[in-house]
């Protein structure tokens, strides 16, 4: 089979499942998930980044590239294990169905999944034992530091690591010793929660290939400050001698912010990291690319030339381009772990050297049908520019929701040209959308969960440089039962997955292959 055979499916993040620990698991509902995928003839399942998740509550900002949040274990799966009793879920809140109220589930998690280790620890009799020794020994070479990380950003009240005393911001052995020594309970409790949620995870992703669907990452390309990856490799990255950030993250000014995004994160030295052969790199690869099917890249262009802000700034303003790795970076991860399941979002302004990049390795870019009514035919996003080795999405988590988009966003100007373009007044926008997706020339189809479901505005996942109110929206299973709205015919009629079902035309009959 190609790597990318023509095919379509559904983004949307675990933390937007239904069920009643308000937020979405990784138990029932994520199963059913896939039930509804595989009904509905989608073989791909498109979520953001898994890692844990730290003030703001955004994936693109995670403790770490490696970790898994340990807010989408399913305490359920914990009462199978025995971990925990039906009696101590007995006293679930009343979270909302439709939203994640993040400041109220994370307490109420973290205290099931302390006496969950509890009753674990204490079994020392137990045949799981021996299975999380070796998965811990297994995955050392990241997890020793992120539970050690994970157990001092605790006893310091989640503060960032620079503000620690100096030893442990600063990894002096002494101080790291003393402190193994006095957080070790909380140190394997830490572990045992990535075990339990990798464990949970890929009895998932089982269950999803099983069934014929492949699940779709999300990679962004620079990590957070506050993370175990550069507390546990400053010399990585552009950091003064007391950890804080030389030089940040971030884009140039554009016609959609005149002081440009100062996004904040370390840069990475490029120059160490190629000296070792990308290590850092392979390794996190490798972690992702056992965790899921593909993998997205976000912001791929970083990796030709990025926008190295001086940490002092406070806006991106007084920037300047720096190159990349470019070609040196892919050439070894490719000798490294051979055929990529990599797709580049290559969104924004790009270069000729960000596409030259794409294209040498064969990588996947990104059309986005929100962007392509802009009145000009050579517009790229637009379905007749389509090619063969892209991912065509309705939007992104980044967009509003395409009911939403067309209501508060789309011009007057941009519905004629719709209309024109289309030889018909649009009067469904999500539908059209996923006609449009599934009938593009495209390999991939990926259309969100809120699209599917023809929600407006309110059901917005992220909202760009908005600080609050993102990444909470849930659908509740009464919109579930209302969720077919024909998805499985378009994607028949498309041939995006024809072994699915069959349709009959008068008498004619269309057999299943």
């Amino acid at each position: 089979m190609a790597l990318f055979p023509r095919s379509s499916g559904v983004l949307l993040h675990p933390t937007s499942l239904p069920g009643r620990y308000g937020i979405g698991d990784l138990g029932e509902w994520a199963y059913r998930f896939v039930d509804w995928l595989v009904e509905n003839g989608q073989s791909i399942w498109q979520v953001l980044p898994l890692g844990p998740t730290s003030y703001g509550d955004s994936p693109y900002q995670t403790l770490s590239a490696f970790a898994g949040n340990a807010n989408l274990i399913s305490l359920d799966r914990l009462v199978e294990d025995g971990w925990l009793t039906a009696d101590d879920l007995a006293d679930v809140p009343p979270f909302p169905a439709d939203r994640v109220d993040y400041g109220w589930i994370i307490g109420y998690h973290d205290q099931k999944l302390s006496l969950a280790y509890d009753r674990f620890a204490a079994d020392r009799t137990s045949p799981h034992q021996a299975e999380f020794k070796a998965w811990c020994a297994e995955n050392a070479y990241w997890l020793d530091d992120f539970a050690l990380f994970a157990a001092l950003k605790d006893a310091h009240g989640g503060r960032p690591w620079v503000e620690w005393p100096e030893g442990e911001a600063l990894r002096q052995p002494l101080a790291l010793e003393a402190a193994r020594h006095t957080h070790a309970y909380r140190i394997a409790e830490h572990r045992f929660r990535q075990w339990v949620f990798h464990r949970q995870w890929f009895a998932l992703k089982a269950y999803a290939n099983g069934k014929g669907v492949r699940l779709f990452g999300d990679l962004p390309i620079f990590v957070a400050h506050d993370s175990a990856d550069v507390w546990a490799n400053r010399d990585q990255f552009y950091l003064d001698a007391k950890g804080r950030p030389t030089v940040i993250a971030g884009v140039p000014p554009d016609y959609f912010s005149p002081t440009g995004q100062r996004w904040g994160n370390p840069l990475y030295r490029w120059d160490v990291m190629r000296a070792d052969g990308y290590a850092w790199w392979i390794r996190r690869f490798r972690a992702i690319l056992s965790v899921v099917d593909y993998v997205r890249i976000d912001h791929f262009r970083g990796f030709e030339a990025y926008w190295e802000i001086p940490a002092k700034e406070e806006t991106a303003i007084n920037g300047k381009w720096r190159p990349g790795p470019r070609h040196d970076f892919f050439n070894v991860v490719k000798a490294e772990l051979g055929e990529l399941p990599i797709i580049a979002e290559d969104l924004g302004v790009i270069t000729e050297g960000v596409e030259k990049l794409r294209e040498d390795f064969g990588l996947p870019g990104m059309k986005v049908l929100q962007f392509a009514w802009g009145e000009d035919p050579k517009n790229p996003f637009l379905p007749h520019n389509h090619v063969p080795n892209c991912v065509v999405y309705s939007g992104t988590h980044d967009n509003n929701t395409t009911l939403g988009w067309w209501k508060e966003e789309c011009t007057d100007a941009m519905r004629r040209f719709m209309a024109d373009y289309l030889g018909a007044e649009v009067h469904d926008p999500a539908w059209t959308f996923m006609v449009l997706g599934m009938r593009s020339c495209a390999h991939t189809f990926i259309v969100t969960m809120q699209d599917v479901l023809g929600l407006g505005s309110e059901a917005r996942m992220n909202t760009p440089g908005n600080p609050a109110g993102n990444w909470t929206w849930r659908f509740t299973p009464e919109q579930m039962a209302r969720a077919n709205r024909g998805l499985a015919h378009i994607t028949w009629l498309y041939q995006r997955r024809a072994d699915q079902q069959e349709k009959v035309y008068g008498d004619v009959a269309v057999a299943k292959k």
